[in-house]
């Protein structure tokens, strides 16, 4: 194991679990956008994160220090 207990990392959850899982591959989820009009869904993407709370004040040191960050990791 990698020393990460987060549950839903597969390398923490027993091997026939896993199985399980993978064999349920290709099958249609029964929740979030996939259960949405599709109108729903298009009106939700145009907002691009407009909705999200943030974490920053727009224009703060703390919002151009994580920007910075960002742009020396990618």
């Amino acid at each position: 194991m990698s020393g990460n207990t987060n549950p839903g990392n597969f390398a923490n959850r027993p091997k026939e679990e896993v199985q399980d899982a993978a064999k349920k591959g290709g099958e249609a989820s029964k929740g979030g956008f996939a259960s949405m009009p599709k109108e729903q869904v298009q009106e939700i993407a145009s907002e691009g994160g407009k909705a999200s709370s943030g974490s920053f004040e727009k224009g703060s040191e703390a919002a151009k220090e994580a920007g910075r960050k960002g742009g020396l990791s990618s």
